[in-house]
């Protein structure tokens, strides 16, 4: 059984003459452990595809169920990043930040913190832990974005373009990152672009497959492989 079921999923944004028609009878499955890019032009659906999965929106038809049971709203059980550099507390050091989650959780301040060193470590920031969102790169933000959403132990992560605002050559090392983090932690990870290229990387470098997003908000599996090897 998938771990990730998405039944008939229809959504609709309402305006003021008329619906807005973003998702139609969308279906798919994804395995646990695996990766899967979510790849279509601007305005397709995606994010909304991926806030419905968060449970940040409900469908307004169809079904979505993580691990057999549904979403009828956020849970720990997912964890999100984000495309913007501002979803980090300011206020927070790097290590805080990352404890976020945990302390949700009532874990220990002790566990807390060597937890957040561990997942810091994860994504080579573990010297930074005492910084502030201002005194790190916008590349740095977001390493330490998928520390936070991976502290806490979700069995799925969602990311929504988390690397578009990047420079070039640190979004081809933020790539790269992932796709270790993904070998080390083996999450089922769903994870929508806009950039065709950026899905192929993704694709052949952690044997994932691809869902494409069109226009009218169907979609399409292209390709399946299996999940990360032990």
């Amino acid at each position: 059984m998938d771990h990730i079921e998405l039944r008939h999923i229809d959504y609709e944004y309402a305006a003021s003459e008329r619906a807005v028609t973003a998702l139609r009878d969308v279906s798919f499955g994804v395995a646990d452990s695996e990766f899967i890019c979510v790849v279509g032009r601007s305005g397709c659906g995606k994010t909304t595809l991926l806030n419905i999965l968060a449970g940040f929106l409900t469908p307004t038809k169809g079904d979505v169920l993580i691990g057999g049971r549904a979403v009828s709203g956020r849970g720990l059980d997912r964890g999100v990043v984000f495309q913007d550099f501002a979803q980090l507390f300011p206020w927070r050091t790097a290590q805080r930040n990352v404890e976020f989650g945990l302390e949700m959780k009532g874990v220990p301040r002790d566990e807390r913190a060597k937890t957040a060193q561990r997942f810091l470590g994860l994504v080579n920031l573990e010297q930074f832990a005492g910084a502030y969102p201002h005194e790190l790169s916008g590349g740095m933000q977001q390493r330490v974005a998928i520390a936070r959403a991976l502290a806490y132990n979700p069995s799925v992560l969602l990311m929504d373009e988390p690397f578009a605002a990047l420079d070039a050559l640190t979004r081809d090392e933020m790539q790269r990152l992932l796709v270790d983090v993904w070998r080390e932690t083996k999450k089922t990870i769903v994870y929508v672009t806009h950039n065709v290229a950026e899905a192929v990387y993704l694709r052949s470098s952690s044997s994932s497959c691809m869902v494409s997003c069109c226009a009218s908000g169907s979609s399409r599996r292209r390709r399946s492989f299996s999940s990360p090897t032990t």
